[in-house]
Formats: C-alpha cells, structure tokens, sequence
C-alpha cells in the first residue's frame, strides 16, 4: 500500500506512539503521593524522556534512510509498548524512570522516520499536505494522552493501570497499520550504522536554521505550559481532577493542530513570524495566569501559546522536507527534532527544581518571562531572515 491510505496508515501508528508519550501527564499527583516524591522527582522522570528521545535522535536517527522506514517503525512501536508494560508493573519510582526512558527512546525513533515515511508515501503534489499532517498528528497524539489518562483515571477503575492496558491496545494496532505499507526506502549495500552527527545539507542550512530558531521557541512555551499545568491546578487551584487536568492540558495541543493548518494557508515567511510573535504572547498570558491565580487566563495563554508553536511548527517542517534530499530526509528531519526535544526538556527541568526552592507560582512566572523574551528575539531574527 502506497499513496494517501499509506500516509493515513502511518499517521495512526504515529498519534499512538506519541499518545503514549504523554499518558502519565495528569497521573504525577497520583505518583507523587503513591512514591512520596515532590515536584523535583516529576521533573526528573520528565527529564530522563527527554534524554531518552535526544538520544533516539542523534543515534539512530538517519538509520532509516538506510535499513529502510519499516524495520525503525517496529523498532519504536516495540519500545511504545515496553514502556506501557514498565508502568503498569511499576510499584516504585525507578519503574517510571525505566518507562520513561524507553518512551522517550520510542519518541525519538518515531518522530524522525515516521515523518519522512509520510512524506515518502505522499504524491509529489501533495507535499504541503503531507507535511501538515506529520505535525498534526504529532501534536494530536500529545494532546490525546493526557486526556485518555485523565478521563480512565478519574471515572475507569485501576487509575494507575487501565490507561497503559488501552494504550497496549493501541500499539498493537498501530504495528498493523505499519505492516500494511509498503517499504519506501530501497537498501543500497551494506548500511553503516553509525551515531548520527547533527549535520545539514548545504542547500538546507539556511532554512533550517530559520525553522529550528522559530521551533525552539514554540516548544519551549509548550514544555513550560504542560509543566506547570497539572501542579498549578492541584496546588493553586486545589482542583484534584484528572480528567480537567487532561483537557487543559489538551488545549495547547487543538491551538497547536490549528495553527498548523492555518500556516498552509498564509505561506511560510508569515506563518514564522505570526507565530514566533504569538509565542510571545502566550508566554506572558501564561505567566499571568500563575501569578493572579487565574485559570481561564491560563488557558488563553495556552491557546495563544499552541496557535504561535502551530505555526512555527508546521511552516518550519515543511519549508526543510520540501528541500530536502530524500537520501537525508532520515537524518535531517531526526535533527530538527534534537534543538526541539532540548527546548521542551529545558523549561521542564528548569521549574521543576526551582518549585522546590521558590514555589511553584514564583519559578513559572519568571521561566514565562524568560520564555517570551526568548520568543521576541526568535521574533526578529525571524522577521530579519525574511527581509533578507
């Protein structure tokens, strides 16, 4: 199977594997109280997902353009799965750790080869469709797991398990949809099999610095947002739900999937700026929000925020798959995902261990801060790059 099916076919196995990248979202209160570990313990387990997607990355990340797209599709969704099983065996923090670590492994084979899969599957004319589907899917999926985790831990019995029982599931109709789809990528020789370098094309270089300066930003307000999110509802809110946690958290996600679409409609150059620009916003609507303990100001931050990473996002992956030689599609798509993986992980990390120190509210107003400076800078390298 070939065409439109194929890229539909890999975009399901795709929003499953990064479904089950954020399933435990909304489950850390229940962690923290299970394990008796605070804010810095979550960062932590966040922060080794993180690791573990980087290292995917940079190791493995142009492998597909030689052992093909469907042995590293197996090779994820494999790793998806064991991380499900880690989490439900899990009775103490180092099961997360382990889980995290191998979802994170997952995430980082996945993103790379199933983005240049649909992009090998789509027709030539449809480029600009296909690349808009590769984002979508990738964020729909991250936003999807929060709200599955969240609604099955609130209302389902076995809060802790029945999400990773369903997620199972899915992985296991994911590996399907991969062996429906024909191998794109023909083997030429014995691969060399070797640790990738982060390293672009000439003809690619200056595209993919622009899309990358724009994409960091984007993902850094993503990660402070789904940082903060769930312990300010709990903590500030006193608002114990999961299922509320989930959709909050979700929301980042829809503004995201539609700024994505809307970048198709208004060209590269304005969808960077409009959305480095929107970042901005969205960062200081975000630290608002914290500071005056308001949750609907919070969710507007986190819509203004996800239209702003939408946009940056989508125009960036694309304007670097179109031009991109699809002998290095592999590599160069797994190296774009490197500065945005580092970027999400930073602000994580970052107001994990501060919250220890200063409080949760103090530690994500100042990183909100910090993040949309960052965002108004990328705003005008952005703007400049266009001019010139």
């Amino acid at each position: 199977m070939a065409g439109w099916p194929a890229v539909a076919l890999i975009g399901a196995a795709f929003t499953v594997v990064m479904l089950g990248a954020t399933l435990p979202t909304p489950l850390y209160p229940l962690y923290q109280e299970a394990f008796a570990f605070g804010e810095l313990g979550t960062t932590l387990v966040f922060a080794v997902y993180a690791a573990g997607v980087i290292a995917a990355l940079v190791l493995v990340g142009g492998w597909s353009d030689q052992v093909g797209r469907r042995p590293m599709l197996r090779a994820g969704l494999a790793l998806s799965g064991l991380s499900a099983v880690f989490f439900l065996l899990a009775d103490a923090p180092g099961w997360l750790f382990a889980g995290r670590v191998l979802s994170g492994l997952s995430t980082g084979i996945f993103t790379g080869t199933a983005t240049s899969a649909i992009m090998d599957f789509a027709p030539a004319h449809g480029r600009g469709r296909a690349s808009l589907v590769a984002a979508a899917v990738n964020a729909g999926g991250l936003g999807a797991g929060p709200v599955l985790a969240g609604v099955l831990a609130q209302y389902a019995p076995l809060p802790l398990s029945l999400c990773f029982i369903v997620d199972l599931v899915l992985v296991a109709l994911a590996a399907i949809c991969v062996e429906a789809v024909r191998e794109p990528v023909r083997r030429t020789g014995k691969p060399s099999l070797r640790p990738q370098r982060i390293v672009v094309p000439i003809e690619v270089r200056r595209v993919f610095l622009r899309a990358v300066v724009a994409g960091f930003a984007g993902f850094a307000v993503l990660g402070l947002f789904t940082a903060v999110s769930p312990a300010f509802l709990g903590t500030v809110l006193h608002n114990t739900d999961h299922a509320v946690t989930g959709v909050v958290v979700l929301s980042v996600f829809v503004a995201s999937i539609f700024g994505q679409a809307w970048s198709s409609v208004i060209g590269t150059q304005r969808a960077l700026t409009m959305g480095c620009a929107a970042l901005a916003v969205g960062a200081i609507l975000v630290g608002t929000g914290l500071l005056v303990a308001s949750l609907a100001v919070l969710v507007l931050g986190a819509l203004v925020a996800g239209a702003g990473q939408g946009l940056s996002f989508r125009a960036g992956l694309g304007s670097v798959t179109e031009i991109c030689p699809p002998d290095k599609r592999g590599a160069v798509t797994s190296s774009y995902f490197v500065a945005f993986f580092t970027g999400i992980s930073i602000p994580v990390i970052g107001v994990g261990a501060a919250a220890e120190a200063f409080g949760l509210v103090v530690a994500g107003t100042v990183f909100a801060a910090v993040l949309a400076l960052f965002a108004a800078v990328a705003l005008l390298l952005t703007a400049r790059a266009g001019r010139q």
